[in-house]
């Protein structure tokens, strides 16, 4: 490619890379943000419906109903249902793939390397066995069995997974989901043409999805895969481009599905594939992280030294990554990879190689993983990617970035091993928390956007204000890769903390970031919380702790959400979801909420007005609890 677009790239909040993406010779997801600049207005609000050939049908003052008579609160509703339907259901798929995996290598008697967490799943299901492969095959079994329940028979996991005055409420409410996949299709359903006009109905429904999702398609997946793959450790690690090694042949991982490749990460340590590399010309074989899946990995990486160098960047970093030249092949596996990577893989003759359908790209290879042939498709992708790196390494420019990220980020950190570094119980942070040395705690989550006001601008801007506040934040999801690649999560950090959690930072050794990995680690978050309310004896909804998806993207990210606002936790939003055109919609969600599960969407894209906004609710709850 001969054009220039330097002049049009995004702002990042990683300058670094923002310089770097600004120099490149071929477009990115950067570039094309100004040609998209103007959006649909009734997109926006939500007031568009093309669900018939009536349409599409959009609301306007004038016109105040479609064709069929649904007005813009049922049209809002509606669309909203479809989305979070959609999300949960990308979700489920993760879970089962996840849980068949586990059952799979338990007939298998493959290793289970984390023993502690299947234990404690094991315990918490009320399952005995003969031996751990037993039990790690009736765990696995006892959830897909939850999963393809009819949507009339409620999973019998909500209630010993919940915490019991959120299980009661939901109850209440009615909003106990049935089998996961029944959900989604019923929602679907649902939110079809001519059925369903009552939007609080519909709103509801989303809650009842919310809690499939965040239950089975966040929790469960991260607990069944420490029992497979083993148990995230606090270490320090390398992040960003810098971590990129040109003298390896390099495989590129996104999406989310750790499961699905772990045969060919310990596969390509084998002795044999490493001579295979080095006769290629390389020293051997490197896994570079990218999206969710790295986070993954990273937070895992304890058990996986010899192959994973570290998470290089986000969704919205892949690109970067990829036009360093150094990396021989992509494995995908699920989403956050970006169509966008097709053209400049075809460019610079990077092998693609997806694992799962729900994930082919146009001009990848489909080796879709199979348990049973696990070692024959390992196998041929070791081939294939050697194939790669023989026929373009001296033929595409390396334009590495070695200066980008940093070495000592601090990760690993998940429920359990948070709580082992704090002596094996929440009371120190709690204590903390009283005395006012942390005010309370910030849950920053989900996605990487290009639209609230720049790469990762929101998401970095805000952890730095809620730091300054003294305001521990625990991130999950791309907002991680954002966030630890400016920094934020080392230690040093501690110097942009207020006076109290800078002195706790020190003192601990630790940054005021703490970093749970991917987007599916919202479940750990989860966990955290019910722990530290059943030690205050209190409901999740007097906690002093905000959920924030500052730049949420995907429909994922909104049933993400619907568990948050199921829990009672406070929701804040960069951006809005596209139901402005709703005034009952709007109102349910920001207000009605607090009457109904204790939770509340809170939207603000200003870094500090968001931070004024989540302080005052951490405030409001620690008058609350009389500290």
């Amino acid at each position: 490619m001969n054009q220039c677009f330097s002049c049009n790239t995004c702002k990042s909040a990683d300058k670094c890379l923002e310089g770097y993406i600004a120099g490149l010779p071929m477009e990115t997801s950067h570039h094309r943000v100004e040609g998209q600049s103007t959006k649909c207005g009734f997109g926006l609000k939500g007031v568009c419906c093309r669900l018939c050939s009536n349409g599409p049908c959009r609301i306007t003052p004038k016109s105040p109903r479609g064709i069929c008579g649904a007005n813009a609160d049922t049209i809002v509703a509606r669309n909203f249902l479809r989305a979070v339907a959609a999300g949960s259901g990308c979700y489920i798929h993760v879970v089962e793939n996840t849980a068949l995996n586990l059952k799979n290598a338990a007939v298998a008697k493959a290793p289970i390397k984390g023993k502690g967490a299947l234990k404690r799943l094991a315990e918490e299901f009320g399952i005995t066995g003969s031996d751990e492969h037993d039990l790690a095959y009736k765990v696995a079994d006892l959830v897909l069995k939850d999963l393809y329940k009819p949507e009339y028979e409620k999973m019998e996991l909500v209630e010993k997974m919940a915490y019991k005055p959120r299980y009661e409420k939901w109850k209440e409410l009615g909003i106990l989901p049935g089998g996961a996949k029944s959900e989604v299709f019923a929602g679907v359903v649902k939110c079809s043409t001519n059925l369903n006009s009552d939007p609080v109905d519909m709103l509801l429904n989303c809650l009842k999805l919310g809690i499939s999702t965040g239950l089975y398609g966040l929790t469960l997946t991260n607990l069944l895969n420490d029992v497979m793959l083993g148990e995230p450790e606090i270490r320090m690690a390398p992040v960003g481009l810098g971590v990129i090694n040109p003298d390896y042949i390099n495989i590129m991982i996104t999406g989310h599905q750790h499961s699905l490749f772990v045969h060919l990460q310990e596969r390509l340590t084998d002795p044999e594939v490493t001579e295979k590399a080095k006769a290629a010309g390389a020293k051997g074989f490197k896994l570079v992280g990218c999206t969710c899946v790295g986070q993954d990995l990273q937070l895992r990486g304890a058990h996986y030294t010899e192959i994973f160098d570290g998470h290089a960047g986000n969704n919205y970093t892949s690109e970067a990554v990829l036009a360093t030249g150094a990396i021989d092949a992509v494995l995908s596996e699920f989403n956050c990879t970006l169509p966008g990577i097709e053209p400049i893989c075809d460019e610079l003759m990077i092998k693609q190689i997806c694992l799962d359908d729900v994930a082919k790209k146009a001009n990848a290879e489909l080796m879709e993983y199979s348990y049973e042939t696990r070692e024959e498709n390992s196998d041929k992708i070791i081939d294939a990617v050697i194939e790669s790196y023989k026929a373009r390494r001296g033929n595409v420019p390396v334009n590495l970035l070695p200066e980008h990220g940093n070495k000592n980020t601090l990760t690993g950190v998940s429920e359990i091993s948070l709580k082992e570094f704090l002596g094996g119980n929440w009371q120190p942070l709690l204590d903390l928390i009283v005395a006012g040395k942390i005010k309370g705690v910030a849950g920053v989550v989900g996605c990487s956007n290009l639209t609230a006001l720049g790469h990762d601008v929101c998401t970095v801007e805000l952890t730095k204000e809620l730091i300054k506040r003294d305001i521990i934040v625990l991130s999950a999801g791309c907002s991680s890769g954002g966030i630890e690649n400016v920094g934020l999560m080392r230690p040093e950090a501690a110097e942009l903390a207020g006076d109290g959690l800078k002195e706790v930072c020190k003192s601990l050794g630790i940054a005021p970031v703490l970093n749970f990995g991917p987007c599916l680690a919202i479940g750990r978050l989860e966990i955290v919380a019910t722990e530290l309310a059943q030690a205050l004896n209190i409901d999740m909804p007097q906690l002093p702790l905000v959920l924030s998806a500052p730049q949420w993207l995907e429909e994922q990210a909104l049933a993400d959400g619907c568990f948050g606002l199921a829990l009672g936790l406070p929701l804040h939003l960069g951006q809005q979801p596209f139901i402005a055109g709703s005034d009952l919609a709007v109102k349910v969600l920001t207000e009605d909420m607090k009457q109904i599960t204790g939770g509340q969407v809170i939207v603000e894209l200003d870094p500090v007005k968001a931070a004024d906004k989540i302080e005052a609710v951490i405030d409001d709850k620690r008058k609350g609890l009389n500290i």
